[in-house]
Protein backbone atom coordinates (compact mmCIF):
# COMPACT_ATOMS: atom_id res chain seq x y z
CA UNK A 1 0.00 0.00 0.00
CA UNK A 2 1.46 3.42 -1.04
CA UNK A 3 1.34 6.25 1.83
CA UNK A 4 3.22 9.27 1.83
CA UNK A 5 6.17 10.64 3.61
CA UNK A 6 6.65 14.24 4.70
CA UNK A 7 10.51 15.63 4.19
CA UNK A 8 10.23 19.58 4.26
CA UNK A 9 13.74 19.71 3.53
CA UNK A 10 12.79 18.09 0.03
CA UNK A 11 11.44 21.60 -0.35
CA UNK A 12 14.65 23.04 -1.03
CA UNK A 13 15.55 20.37 -3.88
CA UNK A 14 18.97 18.18 -3.15
CA UNK A 15 21.13 21.34 -2.93
CA UNK A 16 20.10 21.65 0.45
CA UNK A 17 22.01 18.87 1.34
CA UNK A 18 25.75 20.73 0.59
CA UNK A 19 25.09 23.55 2.35
CA UNK A 20 28.32 23.93 4.38
CA UNK A 21 30.49 22.07 2.13
CA UNK A 22 33.36 23.72 0.13
CA UNK A 23 32.42 24.11 -3.41
CA UNK A 24 32.95 26.79 -6.66
CA UNK A 25 37.00 25.92 -6.01
CA UNK A 26 39.76 27.82 -7.81
CA UNK A 27 43.27 27.40 -7.23
CA UNK A 28 45.72 30.07 -8.29
CA UNK A 29 48.10 29.82 -11.37
CA UNK A 30 50.78 29.51 -8.63
CA UNK A 31 49.55 26.41 -6.63
CA UNK A 32 50.00 28.80 -3.52
CA UNK A 33 46.39 29.76 -2.24
CA UNK A 34 42.82 27.76 -3.08
CA UNK A 35 39.91 29.81 -2.65
CA UNK A 36 36.31 28.52 -1.76
CA UNK A 37 32.16 28.88 -1.02
CA UNK A 38 31.27 27.07 2.05
CA UNK A 39 28.52 28.10 4.24
CA UNK A 40 28.31 28.08 8.26
CA UNK A 41 26.94 24.83 8.51
CA UNK A 42 24.10 22.27 6.71
CA UNK A 43 20.62 24.94 7.04
CA UNK A 44 22.73 28.16 5.75
CA UNK A 45 22.46 28.61 2.54
CA UNK A 46 24.65 32.01 2.61
CA UNK A 47 27.92 30.92 1.20
CA UNK A 48 30.66 32.65 2.67
CA UNK A 49 34.37 33.28 1.05
CA UNK A 50 37.18 31.39 2.16
CA UNK A 51 41.15 31.08 1.14
CA UNK A 52 43.42 28.52 1.77
CA UNK A 53 46.95 29.30 2.10
CA UNK A 54 48.57 25.96 0.69
CA UNK A 55 51.87 26.03 2.46
CA UNK A 56 50.65 26.72 6.20
CA UNK A 57 47.32 24.76 5.81
CA UNK A 58 45.90 28.27 7.19
CA UNK A 59 41.98 29.06 5.93
CA UNK A 60 41.07 32.39 6.23
CA UNK A 61 37.30 33.48 6.16
CA UNK A 62 37.51 36.75 3.46
CA UNK A 63 34.44 37.49 3.80
CA UNK A 64 30.63 37.06 4.99
CA UNK A 65 28.17 35.85 3.10
CA UNK A 66 26.12 35.82 0.91
CA UNK A 67 28.18 35.69 -1.82
CA UNK A 68 27.18 33.03 -5.06
CA UNK A 69 30.06 33.68 -7.07
CA UNK A 70 33.33 35.45 -7.16
CA UNK A 71 36.50 35.62 -9.27
CA UNK A 72 40.33 36.08 -8.74
CA UNK A 73 43.49 37.57 -10.12
CA UNK A 74 45.90 34.72 -11.30
CA UNK A 75 47.66 33.96 -7.81
CA UNK A 76 44.06 34.99 -6.30
CA UNK A 77 45.59 37.75 -3.77
CA UNK A 78 43.00 39.65 -4.71
CA UNK A 79 39.45 37.89 -5.01
CA UNK A 80 36.42 40.10 -6.33
CA UNK A 81 32.89 40.04 -6.03
CA UNK A 82 29.51 41.42 -6.54
CA UNK A 83 26.67 42.32 -3.73
CA UNK A 84 23.19 44.21 -4.71
CA UNK A 85 25.03 45.64 -7.26
CA UNK A 86 27.84 46.75 -5.46
CA UNK A 87 31.78 45.74 -5.42
CA UNK A 88 33.86 44.20 -2.83
CA UNK A 89 37.58 43.13 -3.25
CA UNK A 90 40.18 41.49 -0.93
CA UNK A 91 42.80 43.70 -2.69
CA UNK A 92 43.58 47.69 -2.08
CA UNK A 93 40.36 49.32 -0.94
CA UNK A 94 38.25 50.88 -4.00
CA UNK A 95 35.91 53.96 -4.42
CA UNK A 96 32.15 52.96 -4.92
CA UNK A 97 31.81 51.46 -8.66
CA UNK A 98 30.23 54.05 -11.19
CA UNK A 99 27.38 51.83 -12.42
CA UNK A 100 26.20 48.72 -10.99
CA UNK A 101 27.96 46.23 -11.05
CA UNK A 102 27.63 42.72 -12.44
CA UNK A 103 30.55 40.06 -12.47
CA UNK A 104 33.49 41.83 -11.16
CA UNK A 105 36.68 40.02 -12.17
CA UNK A 106 40.37 41.45 -11.43
CA UNK A 107 42.76 41.57 -14.42
CA UNK A 108 45.72 38.71 -13.64
CA UNK A 109 47.90 40.88 -11.49
CA UNK A 110 45.16 42.55 -9.53
CA UNK A 111 45.49 46.15 -10.79
CA UNK A 112 42.78 46.53 -12.08
CA UNK A 113 38.86 45.36 -11.59
CA UNK A 114 36.41 44.96 -15.15
CA UNK A 115 32.48 44.71 -14.46
CA UNK A 116 29.60 44.44 -16.25
CA UNK A 117 26.58 46.29 -16.18
CA UNK A 118 23.01 45.80 -15.99
CA UNK A 119 22.48 47.53 -18.97
CA UNK A 120 25.05 45.80 -20.70
CA UNK A 121 28.25 47.76 -20.38
CA UNK A 122 31.65 46.87 -20.07
CA UNK A 123 33.72 49.08 -17.32
CA UNK A 124 37.29 48.90 -15.54
CA UNK A 125 38.36 50.21 -12.52
CA UNK A 126 41.71 50.73 -11.17
CA UNK A 127 44.14 50.87 -8.05
CA UNK A 128 43.93 54.60 -8.38
CA UNK A 129 40.04 55.25 -8.33
CA UNK A 130 39.14 55.58 -11.85
CA UNK A 131 36.35 53.88 -13.18
CA UNK A 132 35.91 54.23 -16.78
CA UNK A 133 33.35 53.15 -19.66
CA UNK A 134 36.03 50.59 -22.03
CA UNK A 135 32.71 49.90 -24.26
CA UNK A 136 29.10 50.39 -24.42
CA UNK A 137 26.25 51.45 -26.34
CA UNK A 138 23.25 52.43 -23.78
CA UNK A 139 20.08 52.36 -24.60
CA UNK A 140 20.44 50.65 -27.62
CA UNK A 141 19.50 47.37 -27.19
CA UNK A 142 23.10 46.27 -27.96
CA UNK A 143 25.30 44.67 -24.99
CA UNK A 144 29.31 43.99 -24.59
CA UNK A 145 30.88 41.84 -22.45
CA UNK A 146 27.50 39.67 -21.85
CA UNK A 147 26.97 36.12 -22.83
CA UNK A 148 24.94 36.09 -25.40
CA UNK A 149 21.29 33.72 -24.86
CA UNK A 150 22.78 30.84 -27.18
CA UNK A 151 26.05 30.85 -25.19
CA UNK A 152 24.43 28.55 -21.95
CA UNK A 153 23.45 26.01 -24.77
CA UNK A 154 27.40 25.18 -25.72
CA UNK A 155 27.82 25.81 -21.51
CA UNK A 156 29.76 29.27 -22.09
CA UNK A 157 28.35 31.45 -19.02
CA UNK A 158 31.16 34.55 -19.43
CA UNK A 159 31.26 37.39 -22.76
CA UNK A 160 34.76 38.59 -21.58
CA UNK A 161 38.39 37.63 -20.89
CA UNK A 162 41.51 39.19 -19.91
CA UNK A 163 44.49 38.82 -21.34
CA UNK A 164 47.29 37.19 -19.17
CA UNK A 165 49.32 40.93 -18.91
CA UNK A 166 46.50 42.47 -18.23
CA UNK A 167 47.01 45.37 -20.87
CA UNK A 168 43.44 43.86 -23.11
CA UNK A 169 40.06 42.67 -22.99
CA UNK A 170 37.92 39.68 -25.68
CA UNK A 171 34.68 41.28 -25.42
CA UNK A 172 31.49 39.68 -27.04
CA UNK A 173 29.20 42.17 -28.76
CA UNK A 174 25.56 41.34 -28.95
CA UNK A 175 23.19 42.98 -31.45
CA UNK A 176 21.19 40.05 -32.53
CA UNK A 177 24.39 38.52 -34.23
CA UNK A 178 27.32 38.64 -32.30
CA UNK A 179 30.98 39.78 -32.82
CA UNK A 180 34.42 39.77 -30.98
CA UNK A 181 36.90 42.32 -29.96
CA UNK A 182 39.74 43.47 -28.49
CA UNK A 183 39.46 46.71 -26.24
CA UNK A 184 42.93 47.95 -25.24
CA UNK A 185 42.62 49.20 -21.56
CA UNK A 186 43.93 52.36 -22.37
CA UNK A 187 42.32 53.06 -25.68
CA UNK A 188 41.91 51.83 -28.94
CA UNK A 189 40.46 48.00 -30.50
CA UNK A 190 40.28 45.94 -33.03
CA UNK A 191 37.30 43.14 -34.47
CA UNK A 192 38.68 39.47 -34.36
CA UNK A 193 38.31 38.12 -38.10
CA UNK A 194 36.39 35.12 -38.89
CA UNK A 195 33.58 34.36 -41.11
CA UNK A 196 31.28 35.20 -38.62
CA UNK A 197 28.13 34.52 -40.96
CA UNK A 198 29.03 30.75 -41.95
CA UNK A 199 30.20 30.18 -37.94
CA UNK A 200 27.86 32.08 -36.18
CA UNK A 201 28.49 30.06 -33.01
CA UNK A 202 31.13 31.17 -30.57
CA UNK A 203 32.06 27.87 -28.20
CA UNK A 204 34.74 29.41 -26.31
CA UNK A 205 37.35 31.50 -25.81
CA UNK A 206 40.98 31.09 -24.22
CA UNK A 207 44.07 33.33 -23.89
CA UNK A 208 47.22 31.27 -23.81
CA UNK A 209 50.18 31.77 -21.88
CA UNK A 210 51.94 33.48 -24.51
CA UNK A 211 49.54 36.16 -25.31
CA UNK A 212 47.35 35.13 -28.11
CA UNK A 213 43.83 33.66 -27.82
CA UNK A 214 41.63 30.52 -28.65
CA UNK A 215 38.07 30.00 -29.94
CA UNK A 216 35.56 27.73 -30.99
CA UNK A 217 33.23 28.67 -33.44
CA UNK A 218 30.20 26.28 -35.02
CA UNK A 219 28.26 26.71 -38.30
CA UNK A 220 24.70 27.59 -37.78
CA UNK A 221 23.96 23.40 -38.44
CA UNK A 222 26.54 22.34 -36.00
CA UNK A 223 27.60 19.78 -37.77
CA UNK A 224 31.36 21.92 -38.54
CA UNK A 225 33.60 23.81 -36.64
CA UNK A 226 36.86 25.49 -36.45
CA UNK A 227 39.42 26.55 -33.31
CA UNK A 228 41.45 29.31 -34.68
CA UNK A 229 43.97 31.33 -32.86
CA UNK A 230 43.69 34.95 -32.53
CA UNK A 231 46.36 37.69 -33.10
CA UNK A 232 46.18 40.63 -30.45
CA UNK A 233 47.30 43.17 -32.34
CA UNK A 234 45.43 42.25 -35.57
CA UNK A 235 42.64 40.55 -34.50
CA UNK A 236 43.33 38.17 -37.78
CA UNK A 237 42.65 34.44 -37.14
CA UNK A 238 44.48 30.97 -38.32
CA UNK A 239 42.92 27.76 -38.60
CA UNK A 240 44.42 25.65 -36.17
CA UNK A 241 41.74 22.55 -36.35
CA UNK A 242 38.37 21.80 -37.59
CA UNK A 243 35.50 20.00 -36.18
CA UNK A 244 32.99 17.77 -38.28
CA UNK A 245 30.31 15.41 -37.41
CA UNK A 246 27.13 14.06 -39.42
CA UNK A 247 25.07 15.06 -36.83
CA UNK A 248 26.30 17.73 -34.22
CA UNK A 249 29.62 18.68 -32.71
CA UNK A 250 29.96 18.07 -29.14
CA UNK A 251 32.71 20.35 -27.63
CA UNK A 252 34.69 18.71 -24.88
CA UNK A 253 34.50 21.72 -21.98
CA UNK A 254 38.26 22.88 -20.99
CA UNK A 255 39.17 23.05 -24.77
CA UNK A 256 41.03 24.30 -27.37
CA UNK A 257 43.73 24.48 -25.09
CA UNK A 258 47.64 25.53 -25.53
CA UNK A 259 49.95 22.87 -24.35
CA UNK A 260 53.29 23.54 -22.45
CA UNK A 261 54.97 22.13 -25.73
CA UNK A 262 53.08 24.64 -27.87
CA UNK A 263 50.45 21.93 -29.32
CA UNK A 264 46.76 23.04 -29.77
CA UNK A 265 44.39 20.41 -27.54
CA UNK A 266 41.41 20.03 -29.00
CA UNK A 267 38.32 17.51 -28.28
CA UNK A 268 36.84 14.84 -30.80
CA UNK A 269 35.61 11.46 -31.79
CA UNK A 270 37.37 8.28 -33.18
CA UNK A 271 34.84 6.46 -35.15
CA UNK A 272 36.81 3.52 -36.88
CA UNK A 273 39.03 1.09 -36.73
CA UNK A 274 35.92 -0.68 -33.95
CA UNK A 275 36.87 2.51 -31.82
CA UNK A 276 33.81 4.64 -30.79
CA UNK A 277 35.82 7.12 -28.50
CA UNK A 278 35.39 10.52 -26.91
CA UNK A 279 39.09 11.52 -26.71
CA UNK A 280 41.50 14.55 -27.31
CA UNK A 281 43.79 15.32 -29.73
CA UNK A 282 46.76 17.22 -30.01
CA UNK A 283 47.94 19.01 -33.29
CA UNK A 284 46.09 15.96 -34.71
CA UNK A 285 47.82 13.38 -32.72
CA UNK A 286 45.75 11.16 -30.32
CA UNK A 287 46.31 12.03 -26.66
CA UNK A 288 44.19 9.85 -24.21
CA UNK A 289 43.68 6.14 -24.47
CA UNK A 290 40.50 5.12 -26.66
CA UNK A 291 39.12 3.57 -23.95
CA UNK A 292 38.62 6.76 -21.61
CA UNK A 293 35.64 8.63 -22.60
CA UNK A 294 36.63 12.20 -21.46
CA UNK A 295 34.09 14.48 -19.88
CA UNK A 296 36.29 17.86 -19.24
CA UNK A 297 39.63 18.55 -19.21
CA UNK A 298 40.34 20.20 -16.15
CA UNK A 299 43.56 22.24 -17.23
CA UNK A 300 47.86 21.05 -16.72
CA UNK A 301 49.61 20.10 -13.75
CA UNK A 302 52.91 22.28 -13.32
CA UNK A 303 55.52 19.73 -11.91
CA UNK A 304 54.31 16.99 -14.01
CA UNK A 305 53.05 18.71 -17.34
CA UNK A 306 50.25 16.28 -17.35
CA UNK A 307 46.93 16.86 -18.57
CA UNK A 308 44.17 16.53 -16.03
CA UNK A 309 40.88 15.25 -17.57
CA UNK A 310 37.84 13.83 -15.92
CA UNK A 311 35.87 11.00 -17.73
CA UNK A 312 34.91 7.25 -17.40
CA UNK A 313 36.74 3.61 -18.55
CA UNK A 314 34.12 1.35 -19.03
CA UNK A 315 31.24 2.10 -16.21
CA UNK A 316 29.42 5.62 -17.21
CA UNK A 317 28.08 6.11 -13.89
CA UNK A 318 31.31 6.46 -12.86
CA UNK A 319 33.44 9.61 -13.08
CA UNK A 320 37.11 9.63 -12.33
CA UNK A 321 40.22 12.00 -12.36
CA UNK A 322 42.81 10.71 -15.00
CA UNK A 323 46.51 12.49 -15.60
CA UNK A 324 47.31 11.88 -18.99
CA UNK A 325 51.00 12.23 -20.49
CA UNK A 326 51.15 15.33 -23.11
CA UNK A 327 55.17 14.96 -23.74
CA UNK A 328 55.85 13.82 -27.21
CA UNK A 329 57.71 10.44 -27.96
CA UNK A 330 55.54 9.34 -24.54
CA UNK A 331 54.95 5.93 -26.26
CA UNK A 332 51.59 6.19 -26.89
CA UNK A 333 48.39 7.52 -25.60
CA UNK A 334 48.54 6.75 -21.88
CA UNK A 335 46.71 7.86 -18.35
CA UNK A 336 46.93 7.48 -15.27
CA UNK A 337 44.00 7.06 -12.89
CA UNK A 338 44.03 9.44 -9.31
CA UNK A 339 40.93 8.27 -7.68
CA UNK A 340 40.54 4.59 -6.99
CA UNK A 341 37.06 4.99 -5.19
CA UNK A 342 33.48 4.54 -6.92
CA UNK A 343 31.66 7.30 -7.01
CA UNK A 344 31.75 11.26 -8.80
CA UNK A 345 34.45 12.97 -8.75
CA UNK A 346 35.88 16.56 -9.74
CA UNK A 347 38.74 18.28 -9.73
CA UNK A 348 40.77 21.82 -9.82
CA UNK A 349 44.37 22.48 -10.47
CA UNK A 350 46.85 25.61 -10.40
CA UNK A 351 50.64 25.61 -10.34
CA UNK A 352 51.59 22.43 -9.12
CA UNK A 353 48.38 21.95 -7.13
CA UNK A 354 45.96 19.23 -7.71
CA UNK A 355 42.50 19.43 -5.71
CA UNK A 356 40.18 16.17 -5.81
CA UNK A 357 36.67 16.28 -4.64
CA UNK A 358 37.57 18.38 -1.42
CA UNK A 359 41.46 17.32 -0.58
CA UNK A 360 44.28 19.36 -1.45
CA UNK A 361 47.04 17.65 -3.12
CA UNK A 362 50.89 19.33 -3.36
CA UNK A 363 52.82 16.05 -4.14
CA UNK A 364 52.61 13.64 -1.36
CA UNK A 365 50.91 15.93 1.22
CA UNK A 366 47.41 16.82 1.82
CA UNK A 367 45.42 19.30 3.43
CA UNK A 368 41.34 18.19 3.66
CA UNK A 369 39.15 21.91 2.59
CA UNK A 370 36.91 22.00 6.27
CA UNK A 371 33.47 21.41 5.53
CA UNK A 372 30.30 21.79 8.10
CA UNK A 373 27.84 19.63 5.44
CA UNK A 374 25.60 17.62 7.85
CA UNK A 375 25.77 14.08 6.70
CA UNK A 376 22.43 13.31 4.27
CA UNK A 377 19.90 12.51 5.02
CA UNK A 378 19.33 8.84 3.22
CA UNK A 379 21.65 6.08 2.25
CA UNK A 380 20.70 4.63 -0.42
CA UNK A 381 21.34 2.09 -2.33
CA UNK A 382 19.92 1.68 -6.13
CA UNK A 383 20.77 -1.73 -8.07
CA UNK A 384 22.86 -0.51 -11.09
CA UNK A 385 22.15 -2.91 -14.26
CA UNK A 386 23.29 -2.64 -18.29
CA UNK A 387 20.40 -3.75 -19.83
CA UNK A 388 18.91 -5.06 -23.69
CA UNK A 389 21.37 -5.52 -26.28
CA UNK A 390 22.07 -1.67 -26.16
CA UNK A 391 23.37 -2.15 -22.36
CA UNK A 392 21.51 0.54 -21.23
CA UNK A 393 22.63 1.93 -17.95
CA UNK A 394 19.58 1.55 -15.69
CA UNK A 395 19.15 1.50 -12.05
CA UNK A 396 16.78 0.36 -9.41
CA UNK A 397 16.06 1.69 -6.28
CA UNK A 398 13.63 0.09 -3.49
CA UNK A 399 12.26 1.17 -0.49
CA UNK A 400 14.11 1.00 2.85
CA UNK A 401 13.20 -2.23 4.83
CA UNK A 402 12.34 -3.74 1.00
CA UNK A 403 10.95 -7.51 1.37
CA UNK A 404 11.68 -9.18 -1.54
CA UNK A 405 8.74 -11.12 -2.84
CA UNK A 406 6.70 -7.69 -2.56
CA UNK A 407 5.46 -6.02 -5.29
CA UNK A 408 5.20 -2.38 -5.72
CA UNK A 409 4.26 0.59 -8.79
CA UNK A 410 7.02 2.10 -10.63
CA UNK A 411 8.31 5.38 -10.67
CA UNK A 412 10.28 5.89 -13.66
CA UNK A 413 12.34 9.20 -12.63
CA UNK A 414 13.73 10.93 -16.10
CA UNK A 415 15.11 13.82 -14.29
CA UNK A 416 16.30 17.11 -16.76
CA UNK A 417 15.76 14.16 -19.50
CA UNK A 418 18.30 13.15 -22.79
CA UNK A 419 21.05 14.55 -22.76
CA UNK A 420 21.84 14.27 -18.75
CA UNK A 421 23.02 11.16 -17.33
CA UNK A 422 21.19 9.79 -14.32
CA UNK A 423 22.31 7.09 -13.52
CA UNK A 424 25.12 7.94 -11.24
CA UNK A 425 27.60 7.00 -8.22
CA UNK A 426 26.30 10.05 -6.43
CA UNK A 427 24.58 9.57 -2.94
CA UNK A 428 23.50 12.96 -2.64
CA UNK A 429 21.52 12.63 -6.20
CA UNK A 430 19.66 9.93 -5.11
CA UNK A 431 18.71 11.33 -2.34
CA UNK A 432 14.79 12.43 -3.53
CA UNK A 433 14.50 9.58 -5.60
CA UNK A 434 15.16 7.60 -1.89
CA UNK A 435 12.23 10.15 -0.60
CA UNK A 436 9.82 8.66 -3.78
CA UNK A 437 11.12 5.07 -3.08
CA UNK A 438 9.95 5.18 0.96
CA UNK A 439 6.54 6.63 -0.53
CA UNK A 440 5.74 3.14 -2.00
CA UNK A 441 7.52 2.90 -5.07
CA UNK A 442 10.18 0.87 -6.98
CA UNK A 443 12.11 4.51 -8.76
CA UNK A 444 13.48 2.85 -11.93
CA UNK A 445 16.14 5.91 -13.97
CA UNK A 446 17.58 4.49 -17.18
CA UNK A 447 20.01 6.91 -19.03
CA UNK A 448 18.69 5.89 -22.82
CA UNK A 449 20.28 6.39 -26.06
CA UNK A 450 21.39 10.27 -26.29
CA UNK A 451 22.48 10.38 -22.57
CA UNK A 452 26.39 11.35 -22.66
CA UNK A 453 29.14 8.98 -20.61
CA UNK A 454 28.59 6.07 -22.88
CA UNK A 455 29.92 6.59 -26.41
CA UNK A 456 29.62 9.25 -29.01
CA UNK A 457 27.16 6.62 -31.17
CA UNK A 458 25.40 5.86 -28.44
CA UNK A 459 24.68 9.83 -27.66
CA UNK A 460 24.02 10.88 -31.02
CA UNK A 461 21.50 8.33 -32.32
CA UNK A 462 18.94 9.86 -31.18
CA UNK A 463 19.35 12.48 -34.29
CA UNK A 464 16.01 13.67 -36.20
CA UNK A 465 14.83 10.50 -33.64
CA UNK A 466 14.61 11.43 -29.87
CA UNK A 467 11.10 10.95 -29.07
CA UNK A 468 11.23 7.60 -30.98
CA UNK A 469 14.21 5.91 -29.69
CA UNK A 470 14.11 7.56 -26.33
CA UNK A 471 10.37 5.85 -25.25
CA UNK A 472 11.81 2.77 -27.04
CA UNK A 473 14.66 2.35 -24.38
CA UNK A 474 12.62 3.40 -21.58
CA UNK A 475 10.20 0.50 -22.71
CA UNK A 476 12.73 -2.05 -23.22
CA UNK A 477 14.77 -1.73 -20.24
CA UNK A 478 11.78 -1.73 -17.86
CA UNK A 479 11.01 -5.05 -19.52
CA UNK A 480 14.75 -5.96 -19.16
CA UNK A 481 14.75 -5.37 -15.37
CA UNK A 482 12.09 -7.50 -14.48
CA UNK A 483 13.82 -10.50 -15.27
CA UNK A 484 16.03 -9.60 -12.43
CA UNK A 485 13.61 -7.55 -10.72
CA UNK A 486 10.88 -9.19 -10.26
CA UNK A 487 8.82 -7.17 -7.77
CA UNK A 488 8.81 -4.43 -10.40
CA UNK A 489 4.39 -3.97 -10.99
CA UNK A 490 4.70 -3.16 -14.52
CA UNK A 491 0.73 -2.86 -14.58
CA UNK A 492 1.56 0.15 -12.24
CA UNK A 493 3.88 2.92 -13.88
CA UNK A 494 4.08 6.33 -13.62
CA UNK A 495 6.79 8.56 -15.15
CA UNK A 496 8.13 11.86 -14.16
CA UNK A 497 10.62 14.39 -15.27
CA UNK A 498 11.63 18.28 -15.03
CA UNK A 499 12.21 20.67 -18.20
CA UNK A 500 13.29 18.06 -21.42
CA UNK A 501 12.27 15.34 -19.14
CA UNK A 502 9.14 16.47 -18.42
CA UNK A 503 8.02 16.71 -22.28
CA UNK A 504 9.30 13.25 -22.47
CA UNK A 505 7.13 12.66 -19.17
CA UNK A 506 4.27 13.88 -20.89
CA UNK A 507 5.30 11.91 -24.36
CA UNK A 508 5.13 8.54 -22.82
CA UNK A 509 1.56 9.08 -21.48
CA UNK A 510 0.12 10.11 -24.48
CA UNK A 511 1.75 7.79 -27.05
CA UNK A 512 2.50 5.03 -24.39
CA UNK A 513 -0.64 4.77 -22.10
CA UNK A 514 -0.35 0.75 -22.38
CA UNK A 515 2.62 1.07 -20.07
CA UNK A 516 2.28 4.19 -18.45
CA UNK A 517 -0.48 4.97 -16.37
CA UNK A 518 0.01 8.69 -15.54
CA UNK A 519 2.80 10.79 -15.65
CA UNK A 520 4.43 14.45 -14.10
CA UNK A 521 5.85 16.94 -16.32
CA UNK A 522 7.91 19.53 -14.46
CA UNK A 523 7.90 22.69 -16.30
CA UNK A 524 7.92 20.75 -19.28
CA UNK A 525 9.02 22.18 -22.68
CA UNK A 526 5.92 22.25 -24.95
CA UNK A 527 6.86 23.48 -28.30
CA UNK A 528 10.33 22.76 -29.85
CA UNK A 529 10.13 25.70 -32.02
CA UNK A 530 10.34 28.28 -29.01
CA UNK A 531 13.57 26.90 -27.85
CA UNK A 532 17.12 28.32 -28.32
CA UNK A 533 17.76 27.19 -32.26
CA UNK A 534 21.45 25.38 -31.17
CA UNK A 535 19.32 23.50 -28.68
CA UNK A 536 16.64 22.59 -30.87
CA UNK A 537 18.36 22.36 -34.01
CA UNK A 538 20.86 19.96 -32.09
CA UNK A 539 18.49 17.21 -31.92
CA UNK A 540 16.01 17.98 -34.44
CA UNK A 541 17.67 19.35 -37.07
CA UNK A 542 16.74 22.98 -38.89
CA UNK A 543 13.11 23.31 -38.73
CA UNK A 544 12.99 24.55 -41.86
CA UNK A 545 14.17 21.52 -43.82
CA UNK A 546 12.61 19.44 -41.13
CA UNK A 547 8.92 20.69 -40.24
CA UNK A 548 7.83 16.48 -40.21
CA UNK A 549 9.96 16.45 -37.85
CA UNK A 550 9.18 19.29 -35.56
CA UNK A 551 5.35 18.04 -35.39
CA UNK A 552 6.45 14.74 -34.50
CA UNK A 553 8.08 15.69 -31.44
CA UNK A 554 5.32 17.98 -30.28
CA UNK A 555 3.08 17.26 -27.45
CA UNK A 556 -0.78 16.94 -27.56
CA UNK A 557 -3.03 18.88 -25.11
CA UNK A 558 -2.63 17.12 -21.60
CA UNK A 559 -5.12 14.62 -20.64
CA UNK A 560 -6.39 13.68 -16.78
CA UNK A 561 -3.65 11.00 -16.53
CA UNK A 562 -0.98 14.03 -16.75
CA UNK A 563 -0.15 16.32 -14.50
CA UNK A 564 1.62 19.53 -15.38
CA UNK A 565 3.73 20.71 -12.48
CA UNK A 566 5.49 23.53 -11.62
CA UNK A 567 9.00 23.13 -9.76
CA UNK A 568 8.90 22.78 -6.27
CA UNK A 569 5.27 20.90 -5.87
CA UNK A 570 6.32 17.93 -4.51
CA UNK A 571 3.16 17.14 -2.04
CA UNK A 572 0.90 17.28 -5.27
CA UNK A 573 2.99 15.58 -7.11
CA UNK A 574 3.40 12.38 -4.67
CA UNK A 575 -0.86 12.54 -4.08
CA UNK A 576 -1.48 12.54 -7.73
CA UNK A 577 0.69 9.73 -8.09
CA UNK A 578 -0.31 7.50 -5.19
CA UNK A 579 -3.78 8.30 -6.21
CA UNK A 580 -3.13 7.17 -10.34
CA UNK A 581 -1.54 3.91 -9.23
CA UNK A 582 -3.47 2.68 -6.35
Amino acid sequence: MLVGVEYPELAGRTGRFRFGAPHAVTVGGDGARVAFLRSAGPYDPAAALWVLAVASGTVTKVADGPISSYAGSSDLCVLAWARDGRLFSSGPALPAAAATVVEPRPDPSGRVIGYTTPDGTLRVIDEGGTDQLLAGEPGTGVSWGVPEPVAAEFGRTRGWWWSPDGSQILAVRSAGSISLHLLDLYGGWVDVHWDRETYPYLVDVRWTGTGNALIAVLRRSQQHGLVLSVDPRTGETQVHAELADARWVEPVPGTPLLLPDGRVLVGGELAHDGFDARCLFADGSLLTPPGLYVRRVVGVLGDTQELIVEGAEGEPSEQHVYAVRTALGSGGAKARTLTDQPGWHTAEVGGDVLVIDSTVHRGAATIPLPSDAALLPYAPHPVFERVTDRRLPAAVLYPAGHVTGTRLPVLVELGEGPGHQHVVQDAARWQERQWWADAGFAVVSVDTRGTPGVAPSFEKAVYRRLADVSLTDQVDALHALTGKHPDLDLDRVAVRGTGLGGWLAALAVQRRADVFRCGVARDPITDWTNLAPPFAERYLGSQADNPDVYEHHALAPAGPSLLVSPAGGLSEELQFVIRECA
